[in-house]
């Protein structure tokens, strides 16, 4: 399994930008497809994003699409996930995961996880 550790999260008004990155340990990095999930207070987990090992294919859902932008280093072992145009409903803890494929992660289909980051939007 590939160990994975969050970065990047605060406080930001709507409208801020934030960029989340996730450092991956060990050599497999670039075997794993990798996505973004959030969990607000009281609410079911959400698949945010999701990149292929390659970052050829990348999956949005629909409430970030044109906002968020996911990418990632294969050389440097991390992913990122670029927010613009913050929103107060984009608050919630932010993690990083990796699996078998960009779709099964979007399937919720996690092969390991980080601790979560918190990501704050104010009005």
């Amino acid at each position: 399994q590939v160990q994975l550790v969050e970065s990047g999260g605060g406080s930001v008004q709507a409208g801020g930008s934030l960029r989340l990155s996730c450092a991956a340990s060990g050599r497999t990095f670039s075997s794993y497809a990798m996505g973004w999930f959030r969990q607000a207070p009281g609410k079911e987990r959400e698949s945010v994003a999701a990149i292929s090992r390659t970052g050829g294919i990348t999956y949005y859902a629909d409430s970030v699409k044109g906002r968020f932008t996911i990418s990632r280093d294969n050389a440097k072992n991390t992913v990122y996930l670029q927010m613009s145009s913050l929103k107060p409903e984009d608050t919630a803890v932010y993690y990083c995961a990796a699996g078998v494929s960009a779709a099964s992660l979007t399937g919720g289909a996690l092969s390991s996880w980080g601790q979560g980051t918190q990501v704050t939007v104010s009005s």
